[in-house]
């Protein structure tokens, strides 16, 4: 009953109108809770701002930065803290590091220079008050700075859950790859000791049923007395028809008794055909994908096809390492011009920790060695992009 809930749970938050519906649910509170209690301009202007930009969290994560300094903002502008302010600041946290916008150090420091800021304004603002403030050199001043520490504490909770949660589910989408690749090993193997035992059967009863008829049809040619020369040219084609039968048995034997350590030197190289495979894959351990492909297949150079098949492999792979969940677009294009075009784009929280390591400059070797020239970063509507041009032929 527990896991039938929360299998539940997460697929409602997975669904694509959740974003939208948590983020119209908390504007709705944020209009009442204005109605109840008034602020100023800017704190309206911040509650509501805070709230609304929620809605395109999981479209474009970055804007959650808009939607933490937003309810900052809004909090600067009144010593009150409403409750949709501290609800959409701690969302918009928690996507922060949900989606690794920026690395957490990175997220943390600055709210909390956010929130120092804050500090300093209501600071300034209960001196206004004539509230008793003491000077920022007088004994208990640092006290002062309990808001602000506070702040902290709570963006940096909410930054770090959202960052487990992230890596929990790279944990996990790695485990299943694991998995399935264990299972493909086993049934590999099983498959192997079935090949093993029907050549051990051939062996032992087709392949000696067959050399006894080859011999014994071509002894029968010098024991078998008054022997037409018809019967006997029978008898001599008997044996040439099973003696034949066994060479062909032993080469189906040599087949069967190879094990795939012994082929894998021979086994030829993946190419563009294993395209639809590659992506199935990559759909088998959680991500989505789509393969696109334009232009009439030319068969081209091997060195080609490797390589833009490495590429794409890689670019798959940085896809569900940095954008978990997303969906991803592979297109190919077999130019008239002599020109394969790949486009691999995903619809994650785009360029970040993605746009280093030593995948991309693997990526861009690939296509230099082939004479092309590789690009990657932020796509057009967002996410990242990586672009490959190959020219194959003379343009």
């Amino acid at each position: 009953m527990r896991t039938s809930l929360q299998q539940r749970f997460r697929a409602w938050i997975a669904a694509p109108a959740y974003p939208w519906v948590t983020g119209g649910a908390l504007t709705i509170g944020a209009v009442t809770e204005l109605i109840a209690f008034p602020g100023s301009v800017t704190t309206t202007v911040g509650v509501l701002v805070s709230s609304v930009l929620l809605m395109w969290r999981r479209s474009f994560p970055p804007i959650a930065m808009l939607t933490v300094a937003a309810g900052l903002l809004g909090f600067a502008g009144d010593v009150n803290l409403y409750v949709s302010i501290m609800a959409s600041g701690l969302i918009g946290c928690y996507t922060l590091g949900r989606n690794r916008v920026l690395h957490p150090a990175v997220t943390v420091a600055g709210g909390a220079l956010g929130a120092l800021c804050v500090n300093l304004v209501h600071i300034n603002t209960w001196s206004r008050m004539d509230l008793p403030v003491p000077a920022l050199w007088e004994k208990g001043s640092l006290s002062l700075f309990a808001e602000s520490f506070l702040l902290t504490v709570v963006i940096f909770g909410a930054v770090m859950m959202g960052d487990a949660v992230r890596s929990r589910e790279e944990t996990r989408n790695e485990r299943n790859l694991v998995h399935a690749q264990l299972i493909a090993m086993e049934r590999q193997q099983a498959a192997e000791a079935e090949r093993a035992a029907i050549a051990r059967e051939l062996h032992d009863i087709v392949s000696h049923s067959v050399s006894m008829i080859a011999v014994q049809a071509e002894s029968a040619t010098y024991t078998t007395p008054g022997l037409t020369p018809e019967a006997r040219d029978g008898f001599q084609q008997i044996a040439g028809t099973a003696r034949s039968s066994m060479a062909e048995l032993r080469r189906l034997l040599g087949v069967l008794r190879t094990s795939q350590g012994d082929t894998a030197l021979t086994a030829p190289q993946p190419t563009l055909d294993h395209l639809a495979e590659l992506v199935d894959q990559h759909r088998a351990v959680g991500g989505a994908a789509d393969l696109l492909v334009t232009g009439e297949r030319v068969p081209l150079p091997a060195a080609w096809e490797l390589s833009a098949y490495r590429i794409t492999q890689e670019a798959l792979t940085n896809a569900r390492k940095h954008a978990p969940g997303a969906r991803t677009v592979v297109e190919i294009d077999y130019g008239a011009d002599r020109l394969l075009t790949l486009r691999i784009h995903d619809d994650g929280p785009g360029p970040g920790s993605a746009g280093t390591g030593h995948g991309l400059t693997g990526m861009r070797e690939r296509a230099a060695l082939v004479g092309g020239r590789l690009s990657a970063g932020a796509g057009p509507d967002g996410g990242f992009l990586v672009k490959a041009e190959l020219p194959w032929g003379a343009r």
